[in-house]
This record gives structure tokens, C-alpha cells and sequence, in this order.
């Protein structure tokens, strides 16, 4: 939930009695690092960590669930080197790990036993790939790891019931992703702290399980997508039950950990968010008669919904609302704002409100997009004249583009620009049918979807059918450079740390995602003829418009030398082609002054290229081939 431009992103908050808040400050402006914040209603938000120390762990490199809170003290990993460290109020972080090639995430407090359990994951023998683990720390700062489950290629959302008799815990194995096959375990806890008598609960292949959480009374929670769908179940009495069979998701694809969208308000209401036409809703769940009621609210987004003490909290936003931090009064139906990502004011005649499309698209079939128009309340353009098209394409590719106020599309549609926000076929928050689509055809579906997308707003007269540009980060990269590599509609395009090499994403990334394509494009060898026939780098003589591409020089998924040598292909064939390096930066741009520079790099770009003047002062970038 990072946010582009004068404001801070937020990870997911965590809510505790009394209505205290936690939660994590991803801060541009302090060089990327994570900040851990808590809110009281006497002292508002205060920081928990002070500079220099970053809340963040690397377990399965993009990371998330870097921290708990127990009774006034908070756990947390600070990225620098992935020791667990304990921050009591007043006095400094104290690491409670020794240093080790351990990372650690996901954690929950077992204050009975005096411990933490999380997942851990080991790097200490280099040459073969790391092993993960549930696991349990001991508080008493030794650095005590007691191993609760292994054996699993993954593992993930240890959580302990509330009578502290029983632990459950979701894993899976290669070559599938969580969102493809994961299975929740469940156990009982022995008098020694170690795991008896392991249940597989739900789960298998072909049907991913996800966000197991314990009721008040200790009855054990999920959401699992056996109907074609994320929906809740619980078990009980050993047997599953559905609670709110709809067409619409309740879960999420678990690419970071600490996600969750519902909590208890008691042993017989639930608290929870869905999403429909990946559009957000909030609704409470009668756990007696299951009945579900919908709650107004004024979002369109709502993410990491944390229940307890009569308030919710979660973070929201809206497309004239930019990410905030939301605490919910479950008596009165206020929503107050705790924190909002934006420091700065937006006067709401430079913001462009989106439209939902529903896209023809091959096949007969239809994919969504949101449409941002050009809207600057001061300068309206030519008459007559159609204005340039910026079509994007999101990363995962399991994922999908919220309509929330975004600054880095509202930076491009006050300059002129309209924008199509795609979320093409393979994008959550549809139905697993929607997200199969991508099966063995990514490079195809998804460049397809964006490609009509763009044909579909020129027939229409939304834009210029000659000034038409595709954009993307990481796997949308990916899109984007297969779109300039084997179709011919696109007059420029961007990468942003984009994948140009399928082979090398097999050969050369970190465990997670090193399967991930076995789905999206196929088993790997086998099926090597396919990823070198996708791979925009082996056709990059194909491309035969400007590229600028955008890369961190300590990237660990998509490597700089993917960008590097697509640069260099189009600089042999002589096209025009920019490259710039953020050093210090990994997989996605955090210091406040690169996000700027990417944005107004890449307007340069754009001038430079379409013959146009920016309004604003921008160094300069180096474009070669250009005449």
C-alpha cells in the first residue's frame, strides 16, 4: 500500500484493547525505512522506532507481518540485519536474536509459554535454497528457536486459539503458490511448547485456503476457495461449514504476510470485509442464523480489518481518498480517520474520478479497467484534439488495481494524460475463473486485455489512437515490454524494474517465486521453448518504438540485468531508449527523491519523444538513438 509522491504508505495495522493502534509507516522521506506507530486517543500517533531502525523482514523477500505488540512492549525485525528486536517505552530496541542468517515474519505472541511464534526463515547454508519453518523464539533474549512444523516448502499465519490449547498455520509446496494450493493445519499445543496431533483442516490442490484466525471461543476460522470463490468457513466438531456462500472474494492472494478481513466482535458476530467487481464492501456476520448485513461506508477500498475492545480498524481509501488509517465505533458507526497517507491538501478540481470499463476483450470475453480523463481544473487541451493514453498494467501478475486515490496517476491526468488502469484477465478480486485465465498464457491474456483496452478507448474517441503508451511495474513490465515486443499499437513504453526474461525469472530469483511461472507459462525445462518464445529480450528487434526503463541496483526478484540487456538491444537497433538507475533501491523504489525522479524521468520522456513542453522544470534524462 505504498504511496507515490509527498505522503507515507502504511503496512497492516494491528488493534489492540483499549483502542490503542499499531501499525507500520513505510516513510519516502527517511530514506524508505519502516516505522513502527501507535495511536491513543490521549496522544495520537506517536512513533514507536525512532530512526535509524526499519521495521521490515525479507522472509519470502517482499515481506510484511515485520512485527507484534504485547502488553506495551513490541517485537519486531529490523531489516538492516533481520534480528528480532524487543522495544520497551522509553528505553531503546533491544535485539532478543543473536545475528544469524535467520529472517523472521508473521509473529504472535504466546505470552503464557514467554515466546514468540513465527514463521522463520533459514539463509545460513549458502549454495541451496533456504528453508522455511513455524517456529517458536524465546523473550528471554538467548535467541531460543524451537522448530514446530517443517517439511514444507512454506509455511505461513501461524495463529494461536485463545484458550492457548491449539496453533493453526497454512503451508504448501512447490511448485504451487499460496493463491494456487495452500492446506491449513491444526494442532494441539503439548505441557513442552511443540506440536501434537496435526490435523490438515481444509486446503489441497486446486483449492487454496487462507486467513485462518480463532474465534473468541477458540473455533477456528478461515476462508478457502473451494467454491470458485474466497469464502468463509469454519470448523467445527470436525466437520467444515460455510458461513457466507457468495460470488465474491473474502480472501486475497497472500504475496505479503499479516493480512486480514474480518475479526470478532464475539463468539456470535463477525466483522468483515469483501470485495465484489473488486470493489470493497464492509458487512457484519451473524454467526448464529449467518446472516450477512452490508455497512455504508464512504470507501471503495478496504484492506488488513482488525476487530477488538468495540472499534475495528483497517486501512481505506476512496478514489477522491487516499490511503488512511480507519478505526470504526461498532456501537455509534463512526469512521474516524487516524491517519491519512497524504501530508499534503489536493484541491478536487485537479482530480480525475475513474470509471469502471467492462472490456470486450479475445475470445468473446471481458476484462475491467478503471478510466482516469485528463482533468486539470486551470488548462483544458486543444479543441479538437484527443488526448495521449497512458494504459497500465499492474504487478504480480496475481494481483489487481484498486479505485483509490492514487497521486501517481492523478500526477499524469492533471498533465494531460488520460490513464487505463487494466485489470486484465489473471487479476484477483473477480473469482478464481477470472484469475485462471492466466494459466499458461501469461504474455498472451494479459497483453491481449491491455491492448484492447487501448484499441477500445481510441474507437471510442476517448484518446489519440497515435499517441498511445503502456506502462508497468515489475510483472506489468513485463506486460508491457511483451506488448511492445509482439504487437504493434503503442507509440512509447515504460518499464519500471519489468521482467524482459522469462528464463532468467526461473533461473535466477529467490525461492518464493521460483515456481511461480511453472503456471503462468509452464514446467520448467520442459516447457523452456515457451518462456524463450515470450520473452520480450529475445525479440527485442521487434520494438520499434521509445522505451525508458527504471531499475534498483539491488533488486533480488528482477535483477538489473534484465533491464540492462533490453537496453542494450534497442540500443544496437537503434531505438531510442532511456535507463536509469536507482542505487541502493531494490525491488520497488522507496526513497522519496528516486520516486519523484521515476515520474518526472518519465514525463521527460514522454516530451521529448510526442514534441511537447512540460510545465514544470525537469533535469533532464539521457535518450539515446534520439535525433
Amino acid at each position: 500500500m505504498a504511496s507515490a509522491g509527498p505522503g507515507r504508505g502504511f503496512d497492516r495495522p494491528i488493534l489492540l484493547g483499549q483502542g490503542a493502534v499499531y501499525w507500520i509507516e513505510n516513510r519516502p522521506a527517511e530514506g524508505g525505512r519502516q516505522a513502527i506507530v501507535a495511536w491513543t486517543a490521549c496522544d495520537g500517533a506517536v512513533d514507536v522506532t525512532a530512526m535509524p531502525f526499519n521495521a521490515r523482514t525479507r522472509v519470502h523477500e517482499y515481506g510484511g507481518g515485520a512485527f507484534a505488540v504485547d502488553g506495551g512492549e513490541t517485537y519486531f525485525c529490523e531489516f538492516t540485519d533481520q534480528r528480532l528486536y524487543r522495544q520497551t517505552p522509553g528505553d531503546p530496541p533491544v535485539p532478543i536474536t543473536p545475528p544469524s542468517g535467520l529472517r523472521y515474519a508473521d509473529m504472535v505472541v504466546d505470552r503464557p509459554r514467554e515466546r514468540l511464534v513465527c514463521v522463520v526463515e533459514d539463509h545460513r547454508e549458502t549454495g541451496r535454497e533456504c528453508i522455511n519453518t513455524v517456529a517458536a523464539v524465546s523473550l528471554d533474549g538467548r535467541g531460543t528457536v524451537q522448530t514446530l512444523a517443517s517439511g514444507r516448502d512454506f509455511y505461513s499465519s501461524p495463529r494461536l486459539s485463545p484458550d492457548g490449547t491449539t496453533i493453526a498455520w497454512l503451508s504448501w509446496d512447490h511448485p504451487y503458490m499460496p493463491w494456487e494450493a495452500a492446506e491449513l493445519w491444526s494442532g494441539e499445543i503439548a505441557d513442552d511448547g511443540s506440536i501434537v496431533n496435526a490435523t490438515r483442516v481444509a486446503g489441497g490442490r486446486d483449492e487454496s485456503v487462507c486467513l485462518p484466525s480463532y474465534s473468541p471461543d477458540s473455533i477456528l476460522c478461515f476462508v478457502c476457495e473451494k467454491s470458485g470463490w474466497w469464502n468463509l468457513y469454519r470448523w467445527q466438531g470436525g466437520e467444515v461449514q460455510a458461513l457466507c456462500p457468495l460470488e465474491a472474494e473474502f480472501g486475497l492472494p497472500l504475496w505479503t504476510f499479516g493480512a486480514s478481513t474480518y475479526g470478532f466482535e464475539s463468539k456470535d458476530r463477525m466483522l468483515v470485509t469483501y470485495s465484489r467487481d473488486n470493489l470493497s464492501h464492509l458487512a457484519r456476520l451473524d454467526l448464529r442464523t449467518l446472516e450477512l448485513r452490508d455497512i455504508e461506508t464512504p470507501f471503495t477500498i478496504i484492506d488488513s480489518l482488525r476487530v477488538t475492545g468495540g472499534h475495528a480498524v483497517f486501512a481505506a481509501g476512496a478514489p477522491d481518498r487516499a490511503w488512511a488509517i480507519v478505526r470504526y465505533d461498532l456501537e455509534t458507526g463512526e469512521f474516524r480517520v487516524l491517519r491519512g497517507s497524504l501530508t499534503v491538501d489536493i484541491d478536487p478540481g485537479y482530480l480525475s474520478a475513474p470509471r469502471a470499463l467492462d472490456l470486450p476483450t479475445e475470445g468473446g470475453l471481458t476484462a475491467h479497467a478503471f478510466f482516469y480523463p485528463p482533468t486539470n481544473r486551470d488548462f483544458k487541451g486543444p479543441l479538437g484534439e484527443r488526448p495521449p493514453l497512458l494504459v497500465t498494467s499492474h504487478g504480480g501478475p496475481t494481483s489487481a488495481s484498486p479505485s483509490i486515490l492514487s497521486l501517481e496517476i492523478q500526477y499524469w491526468t492533471s498533465r494531460g494524460f488520460a490513464v487505463a488502469d487494466v485489470n486484465y484477465g489473471g487479476s484477483t478480486g473477480y473469482g478464481r475463473e477470472y484469475r485462471k485465465r492466466l494459466d499458461g498464457r501469461w504474455g498472451i491474456v494479459d497483453v491481449d486485455d491491455c491492448v484492447d483496452c487501448a484499441r477500445y478507448l481510441a474507437e471510442t474517441g476517448e484518446v489519440d489512437s497515435k499517441r498511445m503508451i503502456i506502462r508497468g511495474r515489475s510483472a506489468g513490465g513485463y506486460t508491457a515490454l511483451a506488448a511492445l515486443a509482439f504487437r504493434d499499437v503503442f507509440a512509447a513504453g515504460a518499464s519500471h524494474y519489468g521482467i524482459s526474461d522469462l528464463e532468467a525469472m526461473v533461473t535466477d530469483t529467490h525461492k518464493f517465486e521460483s515456481h511461480y511461472l511453472d503456471n503462468l507459462v509452464g514446467p520448467y525445462p520442459a516447457a523452456q521453448g515457451i518462456y524463450r518464445e515470450r520473452s520480450p529480450l529475445r525479440f527485442a528487434g521487434n520494438v520499434s518504438c521509445p522505451v525508458i526503463f527504471f531499475q534498483g541496483s539491488e533488486d533480488k526478484v528482477v535483477p538489473p540485468s534484465q533491464s540492462e540487456i533490453m537496453v542494450d538491444a534497442l540500443r544496437d537497433k537503434g531505438i531510442p531508449v532511456a535507463f536509469i538507475l536507482f542505487e541502493g533501491e531494490q525491488h520497488g523504489f522507496r526513497k522519496s527523491e528516486n520516486i519523484a525522479r521515476a515520474l518526472e524521468a518519465e514525463l521527460y520522456f514522454y516530451s521529448r519523444i510526442f514534441g511537447f513542453e512540460t510545465a514544470d522544470r525537469i533535469e533532464p534524462v539521457r535518450i539515446e538513438n534520439l535525433a
